[in-house]
């Protein structure tokens, strides 16, 4: 059974950053496709970064140029550096991994085990 656990959320003011970890319980085959989204209380789960072995790096356009998506192979972690946090990213943030027959990355249905999110809240 393949396990994602997030942390590193919290609650911080605009303007600051949090950096996301997500620690798997498998490597090799979750660094294929591994990704980020986030769900705000009475919105629709997004995609917000995402990895594909064939594609990249990708980032919705609301956090291009504030988070960055990184994966240390050797610690089987995947991170999100969040900077120039905004009230609007306040969320549930939840990682993403394993592959499926989905190719578009911002897609839930494109991810084969999820975790179980971490809390970040921005406040004004």
């Amino acid at each position: 059974q393949v396990q994602l656990v997030e942390s590193g959320g919290g609650s911080v003011q605009a303007g600051g950053s949090l950096r996301l970890s997500c620690a798997a319980s498998r490597g090799t085959y979750m660094w294929y496709r591994m990704g980020w989204f986030r769900q705000a209380l009475g919105k629709e789960r997004e995609g917000v970064a995402a990895i594909d072995i064939t594609v990249g790096r990708i980032y919705a356009g609301s956090v291009k140029g504030r988070f960055t998506i990184s994966q240390d192979n050797a610690k089987n972690t995947l991170y999100l550096q969040m900077n120039s946090l905004e009230p609007e990213d306040t969320a549930m943030y939840y990682c993403a991994a394993g592959r499926t027959t989905m190719s578009s990355l911002f897609s839930p249905l494109a991810y084969r085990y999820w975790g179980q999110g971490t809390q970040v809240t921005v406040s004004s």
